[in-house]
């Protein structure tokens, strides 16, 4: 295997106190292109990473020097690794609490052993493309402000191949966006096209509020650019729940409830945590407010803020409708998918209880669109959406 210093490609250092572990996840990853490095505990890690530009850590949350997390963290104080992606690798018995401090402490993303090798490439991918967007944007910032000190005015040809350029970095930063909420989708193999469906609901209601006050005053392009990209990043804090109550089929008991409430909490810190190191602000900014609090309630029962009416950010409010809509009218693992115009009874009758009155109204008058969107990801309806005539209240 080459040295990580003797080349251009990706490189990944993989951290475990087992050598036998190190062994596997070389031959896993031996063939991909980028090159592998291996450390057997913290104090490794660090040497290497102090003068080596690693693209990726491959984390054990369990070792014998420190653990994971905190070594994460230290990762994170190093300059050249502060934004350097992190991904856990922990065993089945590793607790709920290790895996949320390790996200906590900086982690990108985690997966449990014994793990499927398909699903670490694509994360691995994912992750890499991200990284190398970041990496590409930060170097033409860096070449242009160069430039600008020795010019005395901004070369037109330059500002040209700088936009074309941060518009190819922006574009391939939302695919590995949208690509990384849909991992954490993956893991509910029934929740089919929820997050593009999402997105389309999201967009009609703020479209049809920015046409009444007071919302036109705040809902402008910038604000429907941002609500496209965000929206699908609503749940990204599942990542941090544990399959057995993710994925369980009945009803959940208090105890279990409480912890799957922690996923508003995980996704908005991180997706702060990723705002703050990459000065990106704009959508990620909103896309924290949207999964902090797109489980508030208009009549403050929701939570985990207990937030009431318009101390909700204006963005949490439309996908908090987006999302129970699209829950009613598709399968879960606890459900039968209800009918469209049953599930619009069903949101209205909450007006003023969970949802913005003025984001219901908004729905009323665009719920046929919602049809067109439930028929254009084809929803098995009981009647063709673009036709069907649902009763008001």
């Amino acid at each position: 295997m080459m040295n990580a210093t003797e080349t251009s490609e990706a490189r990944i250092l993989v951290v475990d106190d087992i050598q036998d572990n190190l062994d596997l996840m070389v031959e896993v990853l031996e063939n991909g292109p980028w090159t592998v490095a291996t450390a057997l505990d913290a104090a490794s890690a660090l040497k290497q990473a102090s003068v080596v530009d690693f693209d990726l850590f491959l984390l054990d949350v369990h070792l014998p020097d420190v653990d994971g997390s905190e070594l994460c963290r230290r990762l994170r104080s190093i300059p050249e690794t502060r934004t350097a992606p992190v991904l856990f690798v922990t065993a089945e018995r590793t607790s709920t609490e290790s895996v949320i401090e390790g996200l906590d402490a900086g982690g990108f993303d985690y997966i449990t052993k014994p793990f499927d090798q398909a699903e670490l490439l694509a994360r691995i991918r994912v992750m890499l493309r991200l990284r190398k967007a970041e990496k590409e944007l930060l170097a033409v910032q860096a070449a242009l402000h160069q430039r600008n000190q020795k010019l005395s005015g901004v070369n037109e040809a330059l500002e040209r191949t700088v936009q074309e350029r941060t518009e190819q970095v922006v574009a391939t930063r939302d695919v590995t966006v949208f690509a990384l909420a849909k991992l954490a989708e993956s893991r509910d193999p029934e929740t089919g096209n929820h997050l593009e469906r999402l997105r389309a609901y999201s967009q009609l209601l703020a479209k049809q509020l920015r046409r009444r006050r007071p919302y036109t005053a705040q809902i402008n392009g910038d604000f429907l650019a941002d609500l496209y990209r965000s929206s699908p990043l609503h749940d990204i804090g599942k990542v941090g729940i544990p399959d057995a109550i993710l994925l369980k089929p009945g009803r959940l008991s208090d105890e279990e409830f409480e912890i799957m409430k922690r996923h508003a909490v995980i996704g908005a810190d991180t997706l702060d945590e990723a705002a703050g190191h990459t000065g990106a602000g704009g959508f990620l900014a909103m896309a924290a407010d949207i999964a902090r609090h797109h489980h508030e309630r208009w009549d403050g029962s929701g939570y985990p803020a207990g937030l009431t009416q318009h101390d909700i950010p204006l963005s949490a409010r439309i996908v908090a409708l987006a999302d129970v809509y699209d829950a009613l009218t598709s399968v879960r693992v606890y459900k039968s998918a209800s009918d469209p115009c049953v599930s619009r009874t069903m949101v209205e009758q909450e007006e003023g209880r969970h949802f913005d009155p003025g984001v219901v109204e908004a729905f009323r008058a665009c719920h046929d669109e919602f049809l067109g969107v439930l028929h254009d990801f084809n929803q098995q309806l009981e009647v063709e959406p673009r036709e069907a005539e649902c009763v008001a209240k």
